[in-house]
């Protein structure tokens, strides 16, 4: 499997519905797409991630969930 640095911004003013949604629905991974860790910078306004997949495009499923909230970068890692 491939590793993947997820970074995620949150938008202003989007942390309480961001976390309203995590806290009702989980991470919602599509199949394929693996969490391994996270962290979260002492502001809280930036949250990296470090994920895993064979398939890529499965990122675009599962951003496309919380975009309303969160921007994200994503990075493969060698």
């Amino acid at each position: 499997m491939k590793k993947f640095m997820v970074i995620e911004r949150f938008k202003p003013n989007c942390m309480e519905k961001n976390n309203e949604l995590w806290n009702k629905k989980g991470r919602m991974l599509p199949e394929g797409l693996y969490y391994l860790n996270s962290w979260v910078n002492k502001e809280h306004t930036i949250c990296f991630q470090l994920m895993e997949t064979n398939n890529p495009e499965l990122f675009d499923e599962w951003t496309d969930k919380w975009k309303k909230y969160t921007d994200f970068e994503i990075f493969p890692i060698d």
